[in-house]
């Protein structure tokens, strides 16, 4: 193997830059690259980002039941009552134990603060988060919830049970486009790329496992049949620095 001079590593640098990065006045619609070339290890190091769509077929749907009464006991227990109710409609209509989870309670003080702070009643919020609903069934199951007690629905994820795999094939075109910029490198500098040398995965793949794109939350003034679902399609993204060696 054969050591790249100072001179040439410089012109490989700026060829990068001016080829891969653009200048900072005048951005391209493309994202910037990473390129590094280390003249004293033979190495020629670039980082490529690319995305696969993919198509929901699950939903996350989280909602909250919102209850006002004279005193906080009072709140409370009616609370208690009409999340039962939804619960049991739930598990009713097909849904699994297991994707049912109630979440964010909150009691507070209502103030009328109009007559010096006063305190006119208490209200009462509890978040019920329904997980693994089979996208051909959740506009209905959504219709229904409305009509059997949810007065709220925060927000609707779109999700796609079939995250591993279309990422697993992101991280391929990953690796595949890393190879075609460390081609387009060593052409222009006149050297022949080499095998792999290592690769680091920096994507976020463990932070969130299913990739979602959430719809607007809406009330329960929100006419029910008017509900239709339109998920479209996700982005799976994988992200990968990779090292090439250079003869």
């Amino acid at each position: 193997m054969r050591k790249i001079n100072k001179p040439l590593a410089a012109i490989v640098i700026a060829a990068a830059a001016m080829g891969l990065t653009a200048c900072a006045t005048q951005p391209t619609a493309a994202p910037a690259a990473n390129v590094s070339v280390d003249n004293k290890s033979n190495t020629i190091q670039v980082q490529s980002t690319e995305k696969v769509k993919v198509v929901p077929d699950i939903a996350e749907v989280s909602y909250s039941v919102y209850t006002q009464a004279a005193d906080p006991k009072a709140a409370q227990e009616t609370n208690t009552q009409d999340v039962n109710k939804v619960i049991d409609f739930l598990k009713k209509a097909g849904v699994d134990e297991k994707s049912i989870q109630t979440s964010n309670y909150g009691l507070n003080p209502i103030y009328d603060y109009t007559a010096g702070q006063k305190i006119t009643g208490y209200e009462m919020r509890t978040g019920i988060i329904v997980s693994d609903l089979p996208m051909d069934k959740l506009g209905t199951l959504v219709a229904s919830s409305i009509e059997a007690g949810i007065n709220n629905i925060d927000h609707i994820a779109y999700m796609s049970s079939k995250f591993d795999e279309s990422y697993q094939e992101a991280l391929k075109k990953a690796v595949s486009a890393s190879k075609v910029k460390a081609d387009a490198i060593a052409a222009a500098s006149g050297v022949t790329l080499g095998t792999i040398t290592n690769v680091v995965e920096l994507s976020t793949y463990n932070e969130n496992r299913y990739e979602s794109v959430e719809s607007a939350g809406f009330g329960a003034q929100a006419d029910a049949k008017s509900i239709a679902v339109e998920p479209g399609q996700l982005d799976v993204q994988a992200q990968v620095t990779v090292t090439y060696g250079i003869k």
